[in-house]
């Protein structure tokens, strides 16, 4: 398909020689089927557009008001042959390019594995993908290698023909990943996890950036993105093991402050544990994990059915090693607000009233407990 890609597009392409058609020529599989997409439906729609354009040149000669031979009929107002001709051709084009579509939403769902690596090439069976998760900061990325315990921050790396599995979030705001090489850009959320499949064809670097304006540092958010042999994948790794530090939670809060035009950053040890922080908002001693919220609220929130499930789960995830979950007790909204003005109290230097609370896990934190309102 690409041959004929660049067949039917050679008029633009050579019209925009300076230009770098990278969407149009990229170097990863799923750009490539997303490129033969865009050229599929441009041919389509100029079937309608080229004629549309030509009968406008042709019926403004003939019908010119120097050419008395051109057959005048005032009277004429309808042509049931025109009609199906008007009508036929741009519904034909329409449900053509809805079946396109619909086929390859799903055959391109960012969701959905890879079952080829080019379009000769299967996924051959048993090859495990390379995991990368993602964290659109303020204004840099990080991306996190959890099979190698390593992390980098605005460089990625994947070796050629291997199947890449994205999972992607965000620490603040919106954002959107983008390598135009590689595939389509996908949004990155706060508290969210999205996913996105990819390959990378030819070794080589490309570019990544975000794609979504989210600040100040939104021109300087852009990252490098090497396609490498599997050799050379294997030294980059080691590289980055010897030669970065740590990225615990500490230096992640640290990271994510907002800074722009960060320059390349590895880590050579990453907590395991921290991109599901990171999703979960809980990242910060002291922060109750969403999951965990929404734990308690299945199994009935913190009324009073809902008082024993919450304290099971809390004590569930401390024997287990979760020290994301470091709510002690629970507090009535009464109680929540004479909190609050209580602290101020103590910032404005008056006296403090501490409200009583009712403590439902035994789970300590060296940050202080987290009050969950109980209405």
């Amino acid at each position: 398909m690409s041959r004929y890609r660049a067949i039917a597009l050679l008029p633009l392409m050579a019209a925009l020689s300076g230009c770098n058609l990278v969407v149009l020529n990229p170097a990863g599989d799923v750009a490539s089927q997303q490129g033969d997409l865009v050229v599929i439906s441009t041919l389509l729609m100029l079937l309608i557009i080229v004629p549309v354009m030509a009968l406008t040149v042709l019926f403004a000669w003939r019908y010119r008001q120097s050419n008395n031979t051109a057959r005048y009929e005032p009277d004429w107002d309808h042509s049931t042959q025109l009609e199906l001709v008007i009508w036929a051709a741009p519904l034909l084009i329409i449900i053509c390019l809805g079946a396109i579509t619909w086929v390859t939403t799903h055959k391109l769902d960012p969701y959905r594995p890879l079952d080829r690596i080019a379009a000769d090439k299967p996924v051959p069976a048993g090859a495990k993908p390379l995991d990368v998760q993602v964290v659109a900061l303020d204004w840099k990325w990080l991306f996190v290698y959890p099979e190698y315990g390593i992390a980098s921050v605005n460089e990625m790396a994947a070796p050629v023909d291997r199947q890449i599995r994205f999972s992607l979030t965000a620490s603040t705001v919106m954002n959107s990943f983008y390598v135009p090489a590689l595939a389509g850009m996908i949004y990155t959320m706060p508290g969210m996890e999205t996913k996105l499949h990819a390959v990378i064809n030819e070794p080589g670097t490309y570019k990544g950036f975000s794609s979504n304006y989210s600040g100040a540092g939104f021109s300087h958010m852009r990252f490098a993105f090497l396609g490498l042999s599997n050799q050379d994948f294997d030294g980059w790794v080691s590289k980055v093991k010897t030669a970065g530090g740590s990225l615990d939670r500490n230096a992640y809060l640290a990271l994510e402050k907002p800074s722009e035009a960060v320059p390349v950053q590895h880590f050579g040890t990453v907590d395991p544990k921290l991109f599901n922080a990171v999703v979960n908002m809980c990242v910060r001693p002291g922060t109750m994990c969403m999951s965990d919220m929404a734990a308690i609220d299945r199994a009935g929130g913190l009324n009073a059915g809902g008082k024993a499930a919450a304290d099971a789960i809390l004590r569930a995830n401390t024997l287990a090693g979760f020290p994301d979950t470091q709510a002690t007790g629970l507090c009535t909204v009464a109680e929540a607000v004479e909190a609050a003005a209580n602290e101020a109290a103590v910032n404005s230097g008056a006296a403090v009233q501490r409200p009583t609370v009712t403590p439902i896990s035994a789970s300590a934190s060296p940050a202080g407990p987290q009050r969950l309102a109980n209405p």
